[in-house]
């Protein structure tokens, strides 16, 4: 592994665009680019967490604990859409269509400070109406769009899994199913986290299994070993370069590390110009 950036807490919904790299740093409540040239961050009021760009260029966020979807004014998240009369939960991973559509994690409880329950994903249109498009979802996590929009595949963490769902054209989904099952298609420690979706497959961060995996409803088709650190989300860059932002626990739980401040995290490049070099599963 080759490092591209430290210095954050945490490490969620790194995104890439035009020769940048943007991540929300979770945990430290900032938010990080080299959008100027130089790795650097801003401070935030309230964290964000999913990120996205929508088809004009601005930058979106998902307002953690805010129940809110930001825009990105250049030094604080305005709000883009409010979503506190519908969500339950914390917010989450976020992904968007060409049309300028998101969907966003509706995490459902605060995790490590109430009892599990089931969350949900909520479709945000591009004229800002807001609808549950899924509902008893065992922690939602990563989204990825494939198949040219007509299909949104969604990590479940806590069942170790992958499901998809047909998007009809409206943006509502259906024909909900196993995409895969990461505990049996790559380890019983297989947690996934941040998906990010490409033409060979889906690259898929596995938490404690210590791999970032690139999948298919098939199952593994290739993946990387992270060592001791635990993989959290990830990105293709123009020059397809593979961004991994993974986490140092001290050997810790994730739960126990973020609970003692104890972490700390990384940005980690792979490379995958070459699909032939991709070390096979």
């Amino acid at each position: 592994m080759k490092v591209y950036a430290s210095g954050m807490t945490y490490g969620e919904g790194p995104r890439w665009r035009a020769g940048a790299l943007w991540l929300s740093d979770t945990q430290g409540s900032r938010l990080w680019t080299d959008d100027s040239g130089t790795w650097g961050a801003t401070s935030l009021e309230s964290p964000s967490n999913g990120l996205w760009f929508l088809p004009d260029g601005m930058l979106v966020g998902a307002m953690m604990r805010e129940k809110r979807i930001g825009f990105w004014t250049g030094n604080h998240f305005a709000t883009y859409v409010d979503l506190s009369d519908i969500a339950e939960g914390p917010l989450g991973d976020m992904v968007g269509d060409a049309s300028g559509n998101l969907y966003v994690d509706d995490v459902g409880y605060i995790h490590g400070k109430e009892a599990p329950r089931p969350g949900r994903l909520l479709r945000v249109g591009r004229d800002k109406s807001v609808a549950i498009v899924a509902e008893g979802v065992e922690f939602p996590n990563g989204l990825a769009l494939i198949d040219g929009g007509r299909t949104l595949v969604m990590a479940e963490t806590w069942a170790q899994r992958l499901v998809a769902f047909s998007v009809s054209t409206d943006g509502r989904l259906h024909d909900r199913r196993l995409y895969l099952d990461l505990a049996t298609a790559i380890g019983p420690d297989a947690q996934p986290d941040g998906l990010w979706a490409t033409s060979a497959g889906i690259w898929v961060a596995t938490q404690a299994a210590h791999s970032v995996a690139l999948v298919s409803d098939a199952g593994v088709l290739a993946s990387f070993d992270c060592g001791l650190d635990l993989p959290i989300a990830c990105c293709v860059t123009d020059d397809d370069r593979l961004l991994v932002t993974v986490a140092e626990t001290a050997g810790l739980a994730l739960g126990e590390a973020i609970a003692k401040a104890a972490l700390t995290a990384r940005v980690v490049v792979f490379d995958i110009s070459d699909s032939s070099s991709l070390p096979s599963a």
